[in-house]
């Protein structure tokens, strides 16, 4: 975008009375203008950059990033008016922007979404949306300080299938009686001995000590990039330094088909048992058990989540849950839910359990479809006041509450939780790893 075009855009979003910041608040000139348009950078454009190409498409992409330069030429051939960067704090600074697709290395997620909020960008982040107890922190309260300004998403694009909403009705609405506990779980399994040993030299236009980024320093090695577009993750999101494991994985898709009916907060508590500790991977077969309090729908709960083979017991013998490879559970004084990413059964349990204290809502009174789970984020960056299914709130409480089963799992035992202070008032030693040590010259709140 020429300085002149910036210019002219801003002076009649301003004559309007339409600019907060960078925000575009309500269309101008009809919804198909091109003063309409977002201004969007998109950071990482291969891999899950690649299932933006389409939405973004129908915006203006002013900006492209990636460590590694072979991956432009094929994003320009859709973007061809963007301007490269390697390094996404320069690209975050690119003039005239309103907007930005986060689709990095897990481990950079939470950095680059920090530095978008202080420039007061709208931000798309794939998940997970942070990495540590303390990154999830440090992103909802820059985010909250701005809330009703900027348009959060972070990208548990499964939300937007329907199953999401009727799983959350029929709880809520006590077809399985008063909820007293939920469990969501995932089959994965990939293990990992260690961080690779150094082998070769990063290739011509890869920029490996930007891929590292905030990260403690290892040696290239071409096997943690060996997986396809899309995929590519599991070749390192296993490792502490590089991602979270399972939960900033599926575990991320998973949790959220129960976290989206449970209207859960940030747990008193935190324990978890798993395989033995590895101190360069994170567990394959985990399990982590939360508790939670009281809110004006439902009393305390308790919410599991089983990962790498660990699953919850089945309410009946002649059900088979291995058979779900990703999937939740609910249990109420009524009966149990249990749901996969796109359907659900019912399976009342008690001799009270006749289903006649259950109403099935109006038709008029179900939950509408989000819809499309990118543009649903397009809509609230024209104007912020639009809700987001899966804004930094709701998915940062989400992460912050798995990654805490990480640290119970690290010390060991079970631990209290203060989500006020974000500390264990009973557990020094679990303080330690709410947070992790970042390389020389990176910070999170640039």
């Amino acid at each position: 975008m020429s300085t002149l075009t910036t210019l002219s855009r801003r002076r009649f979003v301003g004559a309007a009375g339409l600019v907060a910041g960078r925000m575009i608040t309500r269309p101008l000139f009809g919804a198909d203008a091109p003063s309409n348009k977002l201004n969007i950078a998109l950071i990482g454009v291969w891999g899950r950059g690649l299932a933006h190409y389409d939405s973004l498409a129908e915006e203006n992409v002013i900006a492209l990033c990636d460590v590694n330069e072979k991956r432009f030429p094929d994003a320009l051939k859709r973007f061809p008016n963007a301007t490269t960067y390697v390094d996404w704090r320069k690209c975050l600074d690119h003039k005239g922007l309103d907007a930005v697709v986060i689709c990095t290395a897990d481990h950079t997620h939470a950095f680059v979404a920090n530095w978008a909020l202080n420039r007061n960008l709208h931000v798309y982040c794939e998940k997970p949306l942070a990495i540590t107890v303390n990154e999830a922190r440090t992103v909802r309260a820059n985010w909250q300080s701005k809330n009703g300004k900027l348009a959060t998403q972070v990208g548990m694009q499964r939300h937007a299938l329907q199953n999401f909403n009727r799983v959350r009705e029929l709880v809520r609405d006590g077809v399985i009686g008063d909820l007293k506990a939920a469990y969501a779980w995932g089959n994965r399994k990939i293990p990992r001995a260690g961080y690779l040993p150094a082998e070769g030299a990063p290739p011509e236009g890869f920029h490996y000590d930007l891929w590292l980024g905030p990260s403690p320093l290892h040696p290239y090695n071409p096997g943690y990039f060996s997986g396809g577009p899309g995929a590519n993750c599991l070749s390192w999101n296993m490792f502490w330094d590089f991602g979270a494991g399972q939960i900033g994985d599926m575990g991320s898709h998973t949790m959220d088909l129960l976290w989206n009916a449970v209207d859960a907060g940030l747990p008193t508590s935190a324990q978890a048992k798993g395989e033995a500790m590895n101190p360069d991977v994170t567990p394959v077969e985990c399990e982590s058990h939360f508790e939670h309090p009281a809110n004006d729908w439902r009393g305390p709960i308790t919410v599991g989540w089983y990962q790498g083979g660990a699953m919850p017991r089945a309410p009946k013998p002649y059900i088979d849950l291995t058979k779900i490879s990703h999937g939740a559970m609910f249990s109420g004084s009524k009966g149990f839910l249990i749901s996969d990413f796109d359907s659900r059964m019912i399976v009342p349990f008690g001799d009270e359990s006749d289903l006649t204290y259950y109403k099935p809502r109006a038709k008029e009174a179900v939950l509408p479809p989000v819809g499309h789970f990118q543009k649903q984020w397009f809509d609230a960056c024209r104007d912020p006041g639009k809700k987001t299914a899966c804004d930094f709130g709701y998915s940062s409480n989400m992460i912050e509450q798995m990654l805490l089963g990480l640290v119970a799992y690290r010390v060991g035992k079970k631990i209290q939780y203060d989500g006020k202070t974000g500390t264990s008032p009973d557990c020094p030693e679990a303080n330690q790893l709410m947070g992790k040590m970042y390389r020389e010259g990176w910070t999170i709140n640039g």
